[in-house]
């Protein structure tokens, strides 16, 4: 199953996204990510994060939709936060879609180590989605099981 978390720059959420997602995915899952106005590089705190938990930053970059369409997904998640009033992109195509806003940690204003510890909390925040999305039985649930299942997930804080 193929899954393409998309925000507006893809610099932090939802690059966090693909790399934890594909840490830890069962086997035959894959995650992309992307962005409707990508801001063509991944934020430097994201990238430190990332090594911080031992997982591997290789070939990450900040990519808009249309790099993505080739990869023909299943399911496409966006992270936009519309508490903070961003724009979500749009994705015309067949896959599921679902909306797990996450707020953007790369614009805080804080000191670096407070920046950083909102980055994990952020990365933890993911996981107990993806915790969540992992255990589904998808291949036997029918497709609007799945889709109300995976929206279902968008509520773990």
């Amino acid at each position: 199953m193929k899954f393409l978390f998309l925000c507006t720059g893809n610099s932090c959420r939802s690059i966090l996204s693909e790399v934890l997602f594909n840490s830890r995915a069962p086997e035959g899952w894959v995650a992309y990510s992307a962005g409707s106005q990508p801001s063509g590089q991944v934020h430097l705190l994201t990238i430190e994060t990332l090594q911080k938990s031992g997982l591997s930053i290789d070939g990450l970059w900040s990519k808009s939709i249309d790099d993505c369409e080739q990869y023909h997904v299943d399911v496409v998640i966006t992270v936009c936060d519309s508490a903070a009033q961003e724009a979500c992109p749009l994705y015309l195509g067949g896959a599921i879609k679902a909306h797990w806003g996450l707020s953007d940690p790369s614009h805080l204003e804080l000191p670096k180590e407070e920046k950083l510890k909102a980055f994990q909390e952020t990365v933890d925040h993911i996981n107990r989605r993806l915790d969540a999305l992992f255990t589904l039985d998808i291949a036997q649930m029918t497709r609007p099981e799945i889709i109300a299942s995976i929206n279902q997930i968008a509520h773990i804080n």
